[in-house]
């Protein structure tokens, strides 16, 4: 049985709840998203906080995996293009 995973912009997403990978894990780099709160408009709960680090898929030490991090408040597609700016700039070294 084949896993289908969504895609944004050319890179995969998997979600578990409030966290979110972007991008392929053979990579040398992926983006971990947390959602970190939410608020309602017009009864839909909308993301207003973000958590955002580029990990080092390829570190065996999990405390030196987190390349860099950033918290923002901003809704979900805004964090995935900021995600998808530093993956980019990340694959391309």
């Amino acid at each position: 049985m084949s896993e289908k995973f969504y895609n944004y912009k050319g890179y995969p997403l998997v979600r578990s709840g409030n966290q979110i990978y972007y991008g392929y894990m053979s990579d040398p780099y992926v983006i971990w998203i947390t959602i970190a709160d939410t608020k309602e408009v017009n009864g839909e709960k909308m993301t207003s906080k973000v958590r955002i680090v580029q990990m080092d898929t390829n570190e065996t030490n999990p405390l030196k995996a987190f390349v860099k991090n950033a918290e923002r408040e901003c809704g979900l597609y805004e964090a995935l293009d900021f995600a998808k700016v530093w993956l980019d700039k990340a694959l391309r070294k």
